[in-house]
């Protein structure tokens, strides 16, 4: 694969540049261990982690020059109490508090990074979009990225959402809580008119009525459940857009996640599940990317174009290092679309990068390390588009 037009290869670290970095995790989390040994392995200075309870508890300090990685905060349950103000880390509800939290300290981070003369690896203000689906779906579309049909406005609950549904069209949908991650939350609908309806999920309904992630996904086949599922999630907001038919491989459903870093795909994955949602947390498993490239090509046409939709997608958030895009392929492997864009989506241990991106041989992490070496000498905060409000 020839790189993509318009992009210049990620650059290794330089020989005898050394620069200091921190990173803000969960000090135990592999996210965290992972980057760190990627700064070892390029000749870096040990990082300092600044752990995230710490950081929610405002002690932390930024030095000069560092380079600073904000990390994902999940995986960790004391951390988690902290953003959602709920003790059971696993029910559905609070994500719009852990989002007012979560944002809140990223700008706090971010400012006092800027104010220390250290560089920060995310943009507050693109992290606030990124963490909420409404508004990260409405500017890719305002920037022309292929996105699903997606209603708009706040969505009520489930007698709302039947009657949007109904007047869209929609008859197979994507129910998400607008600040969730990892699938968390995630229905795969399908109302079929006569109160028959389907709901696909890894929410767990406990016999006292209370709402739970888990990592099994289950099936709702009658429309009280799935009245009382979709209520739940409303007051914390809700992104519903139309499910595309994905692309299928060896039987199951595909898609893509593509990691770009700097502006360049330099990683993808093909991600398979008996499920439609395709997370590898929830049973899928990784597909065959060679295969991916021939179906493509079978159809007249190239796996640039997958490449190409994921670096539009990213450049949406230019003032964020690396984000995982994730590309739907739909009418077999002839259109794509951007279903989400995650701000941490480059947990992929041991896959390293495509050809010709100058990422070869590197994980995601070793490929972020090396970008350090060309970034700017200060990261200008992102000015908010016109898109759609919280």
């Amino acid at each position: 694969m020839s790189p993509s037009p318009g992009s210049s290869p990620v650059r290794h670290t330089v020989p005898g540049i050394h620069r200091r970095f921190a990173v803000v995790g969960n000090p135990a989390n592999r996210r965290t261990t992972m980057f760190a040994d990627a700064v070892r392995a390029a000749g870096h200075p040990e990082p300092r982690v600044l752990a995230w309870r710490d950081i929610l508890r405002g002690r932390y300090a930024f030095r000069p020059g560092e380079w600073v990685r904000i990390d994902s905060p999940g995986e960790d349950a004391e951390v988690d109490r902290l953003l959602r103000g709920v003790s059971d880390s696993t029910r559905v509800e609070g994500t719009a508090v852990w989002y007012r939290r979560f944002t809140t300290a990223v700008r706090e981070l971010t400012a006092a990074v800027r104010t220390a003369g250290a560089l920060s690896s995310v943009d507050a203000e693109d992290v606030a979009v990124l963490f909420d689906k409404r508004r990260c779906h409405a500017r890719l579309a305002a920037a022309g990225v292929p996105v699903p049909q997606a209603l708009t406005g706040p969505v009520g609950g489930w007698v709302e959402l039947r009657e949007r549904l109904r007047a869209a069209g929609i008859s197979r949908a994507f129910v998400k809580p607008a600040h969730g991650s990892s699938a968390s939350g995630v229905v795969a609908l399908t109302v079929a008119g006569a109160g028959r309806v389907k709901a696909t999920t890894s929410v767990e309904t406990a016999p006292d009525g209370r709402m739970y992630n888990s990592l099994r996904v289950r099936h709702y086949t009658s429309e009280p459940a799935v009245a009382a599922l979709v209520d739940a999630l409303a007051p914390d907001g809700l992104h519903v857009e139309r499910w595309l038919p994905k692309a299928s491989q060896g039987g199951r459903a595909a898609d893509l996640r593509v990691v770009v870093v700097a502006g360049r795909a330099t990683h993808a994955v093909v991600r398979t599940s008996r499920h439609p949602m395709t997370n590898l947390h929830l049973g899928g498993a990784r597909g065959d990317l060679d295969a991916a490239r021939e179906a493509i090509r079978a159809t007249g046409g190239d796996f640039g174009d997958v490449l190409e939709v994921a670096e539009r997608a990213a450049a949406c958030f230019p003032g964020t290092l690396c984000v995982g895009v994730d590309v739907l392929p739909a009418t077999g492997w002839r259109r794509f679309a951007v279903g989400e864009v995650n701000a941490f989506g480059d947990l992929l241990p041991r896959l390293t990068g495509l050809p010709g991106t100058g990422a070869e041989g590197l994980d995601t992490y070793a490929t972020q390390v090396a970008a350090t070496q060309t970034a700017p000498a200060q990261r200008a905060p992102h000015k908010e588009l016109h898109d759609h409000p919280a």
